[in-house]
């Protein structure tokens, strides 16, 4: 309930707006380990290895990590149905839609907001 209620506002603030990158998906992956491995607190048997709260913990680690980034990608598709919905002449959508003018520069190419819209729709 503290995780759903107080951590998870405060870390998806603004997610709608993220082109997450790998290495920013293993950051975000760390820090959701690392909180609920706090709020569970795995014990393990010294003499078989496991136990139930340890395998309850992974259990519940498992079906956080999906509501973690089920929620994200909601969020990302509620964000993009809006600035679907805006006239061109809005900052916000000439912003997240719009080509920029001039030279790209060397290498590949950084992911962008609706490269990720993309995926998430596959």
């Amino acid at each position: 309930m503290i995780y759903r209620t107080i951590i998870l506002p405060v870390v998806l603030y603004g997610c709608e707006t993220w082109s997450l990158t790998l290495r920013e998906e293993r950051r975000l992956r760390v820090f959701e380990n690392r909180v609920l491995r706090r709020i569970f607190e795995p014990k393990r048997d010294e003499v078989t290895g496991s136990g139930e709260n340890y395998i309850m913990m992974s259990l519940m680690i498992c079906i956080l990590r999906l509501i973690f980034y089920g929620m994200i990608k909601s969020r990302k598709m509620r964000w993009a149905g809006h600035v679907a919905c805006m006239g061109t002449k809005r900052g916000v959508h000439r912003l997240l839609v719009g080509k920029l003018e001039g030279k790209r520069p060397l290498g590949r190419p950084r992911r962008r907001w609706g490269d990720n819209i993309r995926m998430d729709l596959q």
